[in-house]
């Protein structure tokens, strides 16, 4: 099989969620000395760019993105160890959670997933999360931006503690906050004096490609 088809093959099945064939061809293209590079950017993160468009235009659902993001995770587990064998870095860093008092997770999931999607490293700190934790863990694993998650009207003051924390341990000027959930707007990013706001995971993938640029 050529290059072109067999990377071509795996953005395709990848975008029909179909694990077990993008994790075989995966493999078959490194078999194939196909550099893993490459297969991760024009045969992974290539489907997973189409699915983050799609979603964005409501042409395809959270189902869809989620068997997408699964069948790319289990092409990952194969070409991990290769990109680290290479020298591959990811494009940078990215804290997530969703803030302290508020226990949703959907919308921090999908935001997860379309970040890896884009070639990003994400660090997942769950629900519930601290101001103190998100901005010890940005520290800790050295990330370039942390992104935090309310879905409740209620919970939203606790973003602007994550703004204040970020100040208070020294690291306001390295970070990039970025923010979201169904009560925040773009006025409420600008009033907390976080980095960026937007409205839907797609968007917030690509601002947080734009932001570590």
């Amino acid at each position: 099989m050529l290059i072109l088809d067999i990377l071509q093959e795996i953005s395709t099945y990848l975008q029909q969620g179909r694990a077990k064939n993008v994790k075989t061809l995966v493999q078959e293209a490194l078999d194939a000395g196909i550099a893993a590079d490459k297969i991760l950017q024009e045969g992974l993160l290539h489907g997973m760019d189409i699915i983050g468009v799609k979603f964005k235009n409501n042409e395809v659902y959270v189902p869809e993105v989620l068997v997408a993001a699964r069948a790319m995770n289990m092409g990952m587990e194969i070409l991990k160890p290769h990109l680290a064998e290479a020298g591959v870095k990811a494009k940078g860093k990215v804290v997530i959670g969703t803030v302290a008092g508020d226990q949703h997770d959907i919308g921090k999931n999908l935001v997860k997933m379309m970040m890896e999607g884009k070639g990003l490293e994400v660090i997942d700190l769950g629900v519930d999360v601290p101001a103190e934790t998100f901005v010890q863990a940005a520290i800790d694993n050295n990330a370039e931006i942390i992104a935090c998650s309310a879905l409740l009207t209620t919970t939203m003051v606790s973003i602007k503690s994550i703004v204040e924390k970020a100040k208070e341990m020294g690291i306001r000027d390295k970070v990039k906050i970025m923010i979201g959930g169904a009560p925040v707007t773009q006025d409420f990013c600008n009033e907390v004096g976080a980095d960026c706001y937007r409205p839907d995971a797609a968007s917030a993938a690509e601002a947080a490609v734009e932001l570590l640029g």
